[in-house]
């Protein structure tokens, strides 16, 4: 862990709040990323990331080859700034001048591919664009959730492709209409990737553990058979899978040919629970203490940024460092204050900093326009997050 005294002396010129990024910890990370992708390719998901330097910085290092974008026009734009020449598009699109933006463009339809899992997608596509638009570049997502019993559901709600007949029905549709080329297939197992299975590298449930045991090998006969049924009906460029918590069981299917990867490189409070492996906090911001109610507690200005997902202790700012600090729980983080307490307290003076961490990886670059790189106890260089670089991509 650095220090706060490191990160305090390399932002000393710096007024809080402002959010940096360890790129020690963000190297190390992605480091780890490939080991246990274990020569696999990665495909960086730039929701959890949301900075054009950073992704640039990841895409650079041997082992990591294009994006999965979340939006069709964050796709087009990373294209069009010469980010990489091979996206993904995680998420079906509705956005007609994104799609026209992409018919448009030779470079764009060559280097983004779209995700679909209904033939109503393509209507979508074909309404947008008009009749005997150009190609347009396919993924065909298989849901990767574990349904162990009628009516039981594990995992997120995605495609309505399940079975490894429906992607080959689907990909037979895709084949038959024109402007369409299938490219690839694709299947999320958030159960797996997104839910901890350990607390401090000790297993804080056992049913969680056996529940993703379960699942992986369900996931792993039905996601190779659907791969099968629709490479016999057309050639894929690549099958993806998983996520930054499920690296090692993802890439252990023969049937997957590249794993994505996104928060493990930022190393978030919610994927502090993971038995097999342990990302490093990378993204951290600063609060500086404005008012000293009683003796034990701080008040930090501002800091209340709640984390997307279900409401809890899970998805609200952690208190970093300096350590032995924590939240009141019947006040937590605030839009415009956010009182800590713990032994760390008594000592804070007005003006210090406490060093914060998001529950979430990407969704702290929502609140600052820039990231400042701290290499050691020195910023390397303050870079835009996509706000500074005023794109909002919802």
């Amino acid at each position: 862990m650095t220090s706060a005294t490191v990160y305090d002396a390399a932002t000393k010129d710096l007024d809080p709040p402002f959010a940096v990024v360890d790129l020690a910890a963000f190297d190390a990370n992605a480091d780890d990323l490939v080991r246990r992708a274990a020569g696999k390719p990665i495909r960086v998901v730039s929701k959890s990331v949301r900075c054009r330097a950073l992704l640039e910085r990841v895409l650079a290092k041997p082992g990591f080859t294009g994006l999965m974008c979340y939006s069709l026009a964050e796709a087009v734009w990373h294209v069009e700034q010469g980010t990489t020449d091979d996206v993904v598009v995680a998420y079906p699109t509705a956005d007609y001048g994104a799609l026209r933006r992409l018919a448009a463009d030779e470079r764009a339809r060559a280097a983004i591919t779209i995700m679909v899992d209904s033939a109503e997608h393509l209507d979508l596509v074909d309404a947008a664009l008009g009749n005997g638009h150009p190609e347009i570049r396919v993924c065909l997502e298989l849901d990767a959730s574990w349904r162990p019993l009628p009516g039981v559901h594990v995992g997120t709600r995605r495609s309505p492709v399940f079975t490894p007949k429906q992607a080959a029905e689907l990909a037979r549709i895709i084949m038959a209409r024109k402007g369409f080329r299938l490219a690839g297939m694709m299947g999320y197992e958030g159960q797996i990737a997104g839910l901890g299975d350990a607390d401090g590298g000790r297993p804080k449930n056992a049913v969680v553990g056996w529940m993703q045991r379960r699942s992986a090998a369900e996931l792993a006969r039905r996601r190779g058979a659907a791969v099968r049924a629709v490479r016999a009906i057309a050639e894929l460029e690549f099958v993806n899978g998983g996520g930054s918590g499920s690296v090692e069981s993802t890439v252990a299917e023969d049937a997957v040919t590249e794993v994505a990867a996104g928060s493990g490189l930022i190393g978030p409070t919610l994927f502090d629970g993971y038995a097999h492996f342990s990302p490093r906090p990378a993204a951290l911001f600063a609060l500086p203490v404005v008012r000293r109610p009683t003796r034990n507690v701080a008040t930090l200005y501002s800091g209340g940024y709640i984390a997307s997902g279900p409401t809890g202790p899970s998805r609200v700012p952690t208190p970093y460092l300096p350590s032995g600090l924590s939240l009141l729980s019947f006040e937590g983080a605030g839009e415009v204050q956010t009182p800590v307490t713990g032994e760390a307290a008594r000592s804070l003076r007005l003006g210090d900093r406490v060093w914060m961490r998001h529950a979430k990886a990407g969704e702290l670059a929502e609140r600052f326009t820039h990231y400042h790189l701290v290499s050691g106890d020195r910023v390397e260089r303050t870079v835009p997050t996509y706000r500074g670089e005023q794109q909002n991509f919802g």
